[in-house]
């Protein structure tokens, strides 16, 4: 009876362990913006070429359900968003054709050249809301149209910007669901005028974000350089290199193994609590 009621409360207690294992939260986060610099990311429309802003972060559970993000930016005072997009790359070279001439100085760490996963509300696959932080903020440099092919790529940025500075939060109708694996998270903006600027964030990630290791700088293409990308800090500005302000947010699910540990666990406690009670007796 004493080993019924030990191997009863034994699996009990596994398949509690394996469902406090099955999903666990997941957050990473860069931190808050750190007025360095502000670079434009805005899909493809008449009011202009698209162009894509971009930073990394790493995923290491087997699958990792991402459910929400944020990200902030500068929005001109007395403009509306009308579309907002969420785009995930792998690192290069994955996704990418390798054996093509670049135009870039490197593609090393870039984004891949095509998006590995997308959401779009236009689509109905995200929904956002905005908050203004701050009625005024200023970044002490950006990068809007100054995105060009080697050997012309070193502008040095196009000088401070003010606006607005928002908070938008972004949630997924369907998760991205994403391997481990390392990242580049991007989102775009569409305005009714002007542009949307992506605010940086310090570099390296500093506590209450999420420091990674190897934490990549931020990138930037245009329609006319895909699918190079250049070094915002490092090709363009010269300066930096730069993370850009975003966060993330859902559930990871562990490796299997954990599982397995657990029940090797729970059945040798089980032999040792079942051996003590024939000593016992």
């Amino acid at each position: 009876m004493r080993r019924i009621l030990v191997a009863s409360a034994l699996t009990l207690a596994l398949a509690g362990g394996q469902r406090a294992f099955a999903q666990v939260p997941f957050f990473f986060s860069t931190g808050d913006p750190d007025g360095k610099i502000a670079t434009a990311s805005r899909p493809d429309s008449p009011a202009g070429i698209e162009i894509e802003s971009a930073d990394d972060f790493i995923l290491k559970a087997p699958t990792t359900f991402i459910n929400s993000a944020t990200f902030t930016g500068l929005v001109p005072t007395g403009s509306s968003v009308s579309q907002v997009v969420v785009e995930v790359y792998r690192v290069f070279p994955k996704d990418s054709d390798t054996v093509r001439t670049i135009n870039v100085p490197t593609r090393t760490n870039s984004p891949s050249d095509v998006a590995f996963d997308t959401r779009d509300n236009l689509a109905g696959s995200l929904g956002f809301t905005t908050s203004v932080l701050a009625s005024s903020f200023t970044a002490a440099n950006s990068v809007v149209n100054g995105i060009n092919p080697k050997p012309n790529q070193l502008t040095g940025g196009e000088g401070a910007v003010t606006g607005q500075e928002v908070e938008f939060n972004v949630t997924f109708t369907t998760p991205l669901a994403l391997g481990a694996d390392h990242y580049f998270f991007i989102p775009q903006v569409l305005l009714s005028n002007g542009n949307f600027l992506w605010l940086s964030a310090p570099r390296p990630i500093v506590v209450p974000g999420t420091p990674i290791t190897p934490d990549l700088q931020s990138w930037i293409r245009n329609a006319s350089l895909d699918p190079d990308w250049l070094r915002v800090g490092t090709d363009i500005t010269g300066t930096g290199p730069f993370n850009a302000t975003f966060s993330l947010t859902g559930t990871a699910v562990p490796e299997p193994g954990s599982f397995a540990l657990l029940g090797a666990l729970a059945v040798c406690l089980a032999g040792f609590t079942w051996r003590r009670g024939r000593h016992a007796s």
